[in-house]
């Protein structure tokens, strides 16, 4: 006699806040990049509260502290017109990440909605879209915003700019891809077909399912951005002194690396850490969000 194959029952669905518990102790990289960004936001939110010098932040001086080694009283030692370093560095992460996630919000708010609409639309307005953001895309995104920066007013807000005018078309060319893969699944047919408004597809269903690649790579090119506006200031066309800008501490520390490598050395290793920890943030929200090993999903 022939038996009848068994069925297995369905399994329950995991809670989702099991599910995020099990994806963090699957990647404990996301946990770390998470902790040091926490960390980032508490510094710049209690900058003020944490720093031992907060007056050093902006345009205090003290001449009997010129270039002091690190010590007790100064834990990353102080600078060339006796500001405490460390007190710099901690309101440092009101400026830095600031501007990137500012930069960040602009790129998308320009990228997105020209990339759905160009995978979504097609024929001419993709066209159209696609070889604008090529003619950007053509030149390196460095020497672009440096180039921008230096035709604007040094200062944050011109740095912010620039880079923005160069990001935005990294998020085009991604979500144009996400949105032309869902726009040719059977149930955005289906909403054509049955009349439903373009614009009701898009939000109902092509930019809910074309969101996620965008959240990721948002999550890594904040260090990105860190390190481009970092190099700006380095260069003389962001933060103007005294804004405790770190690579604007870099650019002004160089000067006096030997014998003085204090200066350097600590806003350097802050830009490092920061953008270290955006990159495994990052990369262990890639992991999580994904569908094929995703605890979320």
């Amino acid at each position: 006699m022939i038996e009848s194959p068994t069925i297995a029952p369905p399994q329950a669905a995991v809670p989702r806040g099991r599910a995020l518990r099990q994806g963090l102790a699957a990647n404990p990289l996301l946990t770390v990049g998470a902790a040091i960004v926490l960390l980032i936001v508490v510094v710049a939110i209690f900058a003020p509260l944490i720093a031992p010098f907060p007056g050093d932040a902006g345009t205090a001086t003290n001449p009997f502290e010129v270039l002091k080694a690190p010590s007790a009283a100064h834990w990353f030692g102080t600078d060339q017109v006796g500001r405490d370093i460390f007190s710099r560095v901690l309101f440092g992460a009101r400026v830095s990440p600031v501007i990137a996630i500012i930069v960040l919000v602009i790129a998308c708010l320009v990228g997105v909605p020209l990339g759905v609409a160009a995978g979504f639309l097609g024929g001419w307005v993709d066209e159209l879209i696609m070889r604008v953001t090529d003619v950007f895309l053509a030149f390196p995104p460095l020497l672009l915003a440096l180039a921008l920066a230096a035709v604007l007013p040094a200062s944050l807000t011109s740095v912010t700019i620039a880079i923005a005018a160069v990001w935005w078309p990294w998020y085009v060319r991604l979500i144009r891809g996400q949105a032309a893969s869902v726009a040719g699944r059977p149930y955005v047919e289906a909403c054509r077909a049955l009349g439903i408004s373009r614009l009701r597809i898009i939000f109902r269903h092509i930019l809910p399912n074309s969101i996620t690649p965008v959240l990721v790579q948002v999550s890594l090119d904040v260090g990105g951005v860190i390190l481009t506006a970092s190099a700006l200031s380095f260069l003389g066309l962001g933060a103007q002194d005294p804004v405790p800008d770190w690579g604007l501490m870099v650019s002004e520390g160089q000067r006096y690396f030997t014998p003085d490598w204090w200066l350097v050395t600590f806003p350097g290793l802050v830009i490092l850490m920061t953008a270290f920890a955006f990159n495994l943030l990052g990369d262990g929200l890639r992991d999580l969000l994904d569908p094929k090993r995703s605890f979320l999903l």
